[in-house]
């Protein structure tokens, strides 16, 4: 960072950027408490007085974007405001954490103090390092939750000004995002912020790619509006009738979501025929529930278009694991194409705009966030006794964090939520860690199926156990969830002396492998590699390096596995790809 006088212009910006703050603060919902927020910024404008960014700009504008985030695209109050003012003025000045508490008191201080240790990237030239880096930002997360959300907010920012940075820089933390901040931002309830880094990710890692899929949204841009409105016209009138206040706008697909299902489908641009979606947001009157009047404007909606029957999605009853609640329907529009609609209340919306921290506003109240709540409360379980390999412990959180959900029913019908590719073993840990150990399988529909089977959305389950039955080894193979691969290492470590974990030894511990694979460069490609590797092996990569030779591409994986023989089958499916010419593994350690 470079450091020189600023100029009178460059005062007034900072000036102008800060009653900007104070301004987006004052129309917020929180106790107002300016004189907080002003000591905050008069002591961060001193500690980066004459402070350049690469770009050239004064380094104050940061920390007042990052704040500005905060309070208006997350919604947070004025402890974090000032969290976010002051995130590197201990990183990068004289000032020490306890010249923060004495002065803000020990919440703020507790917050940057979690900031300035995650302070650096999270990718690392080696393995263990990096899952290390990843470690502490959960560990951090978990204490207080803030400082995840303030950190998703400097990320975000620097995500807007990485031009700036060199290409290979912008390449690495492009990367970085991609990998873990914009599911964490997913994970959290966060969607325009996770849409963002998306797109900012794929922009500097893909550019051409980025700006092709861009330069088609906009040419088709005015065509797609004037199908929106001839679409929403009718509903906007039904709506009308039935007295609500409401919004009713087009959402367009990301340009990463795009690019995503052109590569998943192997089809180009001009057959993705669901770029918009219908997005209602209506005030509730109090007469009714919520979800009553979420499907009084379903029906409404689905007597002006024919609804399909099987893409209906009922999150209202089952909100999402990150909190999300929303009623969706997809119906055949005037044009003969399928049109998604999304139906949320204001308060519903929030949820899914503002993620953890309009969770937090509406605890208190009858309706709570209660999935998200399981989930941050089985981080902190895996915390409590966290795996002395560093490695392990990444694979088990990111198959939480990566993952989509299922819901399951109980005998007693009470719903379970599970991620994506839970089996009956996951599911009896979640119930309890002694049904998990004694688990030998489960009725499933009243169906016998083993402690293997994959439970699929609308199982009811009613787990099946024996006195006799007792964890095994192989069970670390079954189990997806963190809560169970960490219990079943649990009842092993406690064992440590049992002749189960001696015999072998090599079986519980993590091992990289190391694999070149070449092939054609198209596009595509390396998207289907990676979904061998992380989607249907559950393989947790740790390095990927690409280059191109001309019509080729080179491309060095680094992964973890517990088995040679998972990644020996990982590379016959990865030759049998179109396109790829060579798949050799270079090392197994």
């Amino acid at each position: 960072m470079d450091r020189s006088e600023f100029t009178a212009e460059e005062e007034r910006l900072i000036e102008n950027e800060f009653q900007a703050l104070l301004n987006d603060y004052l129309h917020s919902m929180h106790s107002q408490r300016v004189d907080l927020i002003q000591s905050a910024y008069e002591l961060a404008k001193q500690a980066h007085n004459g402070v350049r960014r690469l770009s050239g700009e004064p380094y104050m504008m940061h920390p007042l974007s990052v704040a500005r985030i905060v309070v208006r695209e997350i919604g947070l109050g004025s402890t974090s405001i000032c969290a976010a003012l002051l995130h590197d003025v201990v990183e990068d000045t004289d000032y020490t954490k306890e010249d923060i508490e004495r002065q803000f008191g020990s919440k703020i201080a507790s917050i940057v103090d979690g900031l300035t240790k995650l302070s650096g990237g999270v990718f690392a030239d080696k393995a263990m390092k990096q899952a290390e880096n990843v470690r502490k930002l959960v560990l951090t997360m978990s204490e207080d939750s803030r400082v995840m959300l303030v950190k998703l907010a400097d990320r975000l920012h620097n995500m807007r000004t990485l031009a700036a940075q060199r290409p290979e820089k912008q390449r690495k933390i492009a990367a970085e995002t991609q990998y873990i901040y914009a599911p964490m931002a997913h994970r959290l309830g966060l969607f325009s912020i996770k849409t963002e880094l998306e797109d900012l990710s794929f922009k500097y890692e893909y550019p051409e790619q980025y700006q092709e899929i861009e330069d088609q949204v906009l040419a088709i841009k005015s065509s797609q509006r004037d199908a929106f409105e001839a679409f929403a016209a009718p509903i906007r009138r039904k709506l009308d009738m039935m007295g609500y206040n409401y919004h009713l706008y087009a959402r367009t697909k990301s340009v990463y979501s795009i690019y995503k299902k052109m590569v998943k489908k192997g089809i180009p641009f001009d057959q993705i025929y669901d770029l918009q979606a219908a997005r209602i947001v209506f005030e509730p009157t109090t007469e009714l529930s919520e979800k009553d009047q979420c499907w009084m404007i379903y029906s409404a909606i689905t007597e002006i278009y024919r609804p399909h029957p099987e893409r209906i999605r009922d999150w209202i009853s089952m909100p999402k694991a990150n909190g999300y609640e929303a009623l969706h329907v997809t119906v055949m529009g005037q044009n003969g194409q399928w049109i998604e609609v999304q139906i949320r209340t204001n308060r519903m919306h929030e949820l899914a705009e503002h993620g953890l921290a309009a969770h937090w506003k509406y605890k208190s109240g009858e309706r709570g966030s209660g999935e998200l709540d399981k989930w941050l409360q089985e981080i902190k379980d895996v915390l409590a006794n966290p795996d002395p390999d560093a490695i392990a412990f990444l694979d088990t959180f990111k198959l939480n964090l990566f993952a989509h959900e299922v819901f399951v029913f109980t005998p007693k019908g009470d719903i379970r939520t599970l991620a994506q590719g839970a089996t009956v073993l996951d599911l009896a840990y979640q119930l309890h860690t002694e049904l998990g150990e004694h688990c030998i399988g489960a009725n499933v529909n009243k169906s016998a199926r083993p402690l293997s089977y994959i439970l699929q959305s609308g199982d009811q389950v009613e787990i099946l156990t024996s006195k006799k039955q007792k964890p095994e080894l192989e069970w670390l193979e079954i189990a997806v969830t963190a809560k169970a691969k960490d219990a079943i290492k649990k009842h092993f470590k406690r064992r440590g002396s049992l002749l189960d974990l001696l015999r072998n030894p090599e079986e519980t511990k993590a091992k990289i492998a190391k694999i070149y694979i070449k092939g054609e460069d198209a596009m595509g490609v390396l998207m289907h590699i990676l979904k061998i590797i992380c989607e249907e092996h559950k393989t947790n990569m740790r390095n990927l390096h690409v280059t191109s030779d001309g019509p080729f591409f080179h491309c060095e994986v680094e992964l973890v596995a517990y088995k040679q023989k998972v990644v020996s089958q990982m590379c016959m499916k990865l030759r049998a790809l179109p396109r790829v010419t060579a798949v050799n593994i270079v090392e197994i350690s």
